[in-house]
């Protein structure tokens, strides 16, 4: 693979490159080999991230509203102009096939674009004789953008356009398995936006509870698991520092027994199975009423069976190997349960052979409804598909997750199908499609799956705070 466009990296402070002291070794996850050294941010220097950032705050935020816009649009450019080079750079450091690893990059410049035609709500309150009132919003102050590994540009994009869009400055810190297109793109930026707006640092596993307990720190806006999610929480709560939190997920898919299971095998398959089922919305418990649970199996793994999985860069493949290695010997666990407790597999349920972490997309047929295949997230290319005989026991098992994140139904008859989805306990729920997301639109997860909004004006608004300012336009009545 030809990333020798990209070889030394180094992190962005100040509008500067700044070295680690230190380095760490990136894997390519499909071979184990090293792709890259990514520099260790210090203490001292996440201090020195956030101290630039807070310097840039005054006159970013004073910034027009209209020139910041320009400014977002102008990143959304200067990513997408080197878009070969980070493509191939994405799938070195993070295994998906380079089509995906381009359709990130290109969606990170959607989402960039679509954010930036927002606008801020001003309410006037009242507009009298006496006095004027208007609440605005203003900006919380220096955002922590803490982005995990399975879309390190994509889940960025959902952080850095509303931030910077709302006139905030930003420490962007990658996941430690996915530095190298972070770091790359911070470096881009340098020419783009005024210094100290946009930091970018990387480390390891310490360097996130440093930044949720920074008092210098205004918001922290995290993409992650649940588990870590709460260390964030309290992490965060000594300085009261807001946070959005955007959490694990166990999305259950309903299939009515009046669906065409030739027309929906192939959507619910990447539903479950795209980014190798690494996808906090990916479909990841498959309840099918029993008239069709068996055609729609066959239907699965016959086109599972299709489906080539491989080296991100090779011509026709599809998925990629699990990102690294704490995640697949999860995925390895959880099968090893599986087949420990007598399921059944209609397909997969092996890991490949060779170096690199590869698991097949794998269909388990039916597991009880209490298995740990089905309690669990997966978070890889792990499918538990269920039967169901009457829609109430449907809804009521895919309500008693702990998450609710998303959520979908399939039927012929969308009237029926949209009647069961407005039962279903998740931030989003889809009916006949899956994982369609919009800048324009809320995204938001119920129960453990999160806190706060994403995307469209509720999304923008997390990264301000509400000031009312009144005028007295009168003085006040004298005393009798």
């Amino acid at each position: 693979m030809d990333t020798s466009v990209f070889t030394d990296f180094t992190m962005t402070i100040a509008g500067r490159a700044v070295a680690g002291d230190t380095s760490y070794e990136v894997l390519d996850p499909a071979d184990e080999t090293v792709a890259a050294r990514a520099p260790v941010c210090s203490p001292e220097q996440l201090d020195q991230a956030v101290a630039a950032a807070r310097a840039a705050l005054p006159g970013w935020s004073a910034t027009p509203l209209e020139e910041r816009r320009k400014l977002v649009l102008a990143v959304a450019d200067a990513v997408e102009a080197q878009l070969e080079p980070l493509k191939r750079l994405l799938t070195r450091e993070q295994g998906k096939p380079l089509d995906d690893a381009a359709a990130e990059i290109l969606g990170f410049g959607y989402w960039l674009r679509g954010t930036a035609s927002l606008s801020l709500p001003e309410t006037v309150n009242e507009d009298s004789a006496e006095r004027l009132s208007v609440t605005r919003r203003v900006p919380l102050g220096v955002v922590g953008a803490i982005v995990p590994w399975n879309y390190p540009l994509g889940n960025a994009g959902f952080k850095l356009a509303p931030a910077l869009l709302a006139g905030n400055t930003v420490v962007w810190k990658p996941s430690p398995f996915t530095p190298l297109v972070t770091l790359k793109v911070g470096e881009l930026l340098r020419e783009v936006l005024p210094p100290g707006v946009l930091n970018v640092v990387s480390g390891g596993a310490e360097l996130g509870p440093w930044m949720t307990a920074h008092p210098g720190i205004d918001m922290i806006s995290y993409t992650g698991s649940t588990r870590t999610g709460r260390q964030v929480m309290a992490g965060a709560a000594p300085t009261l520092t807001r946070v959005t939190l955007e959490l694990g997920g166990n999305d259950a898919a309903i299939v009515l027994p009046d669906v065409d299971v030739p027309a929906v095998a192939e959507k619910l398959f990447w539903g479950a199975f795209a980014n190798s089922g690494q996808v906090c919305l990916s479909i990841k418990r498959l309840y099918v009423h029993r008239e069709v649970h068996q055609p729609l199996l066959r239907a699965l793994a016959a086109y599972a069976a299709t489906v080539r999985v491989g080296r991100g860069t090779e011509a026709g493949v599809r998925l990629g190997p699990v990102q690294n290695r704490p995640q697949y010997e999860r995925v390895l666990d959880l099968l090893q349960d599986s087949h420990t407790r007598g399921h059944r597999f209609a397909a997969g349920g092996r890991p490949g052979e060779g170096p690199g972490y590869f698991v097949g997309p794998t269909l388990v047929d039916d597991p009880p409804e209490s298995s740990r295949i089905v309690q669990e997230e997966q978070f890889g290319p792990v499918l538990p598909v269920l039967s169901f005989d009457d829609i109430e026991d449907a809804v009521t098992r895919a309500n008693a997750s702990e998450y609710g994140l998303g959520a979908s139904v399939w039927s012929s008859d969308p009237e029926a199908a949209l009647a069961v989805g407005r039962r279903l306990r998740a931030g989003t729920v889809w009916i006949n499609e899956v994982q369609h997301l919009t800048p324009l639109v809320t995204f938001a997860g119920h129960k453990q799956s999160g806190l706060g909004s994403e995307s469209g004006t509720e999304g923008l608004l997390e990264y301000t705070a509400p000031q009312t300012v009144t005028l007295r336009r009168t003085a006040p009545a004298a005393a009798a």
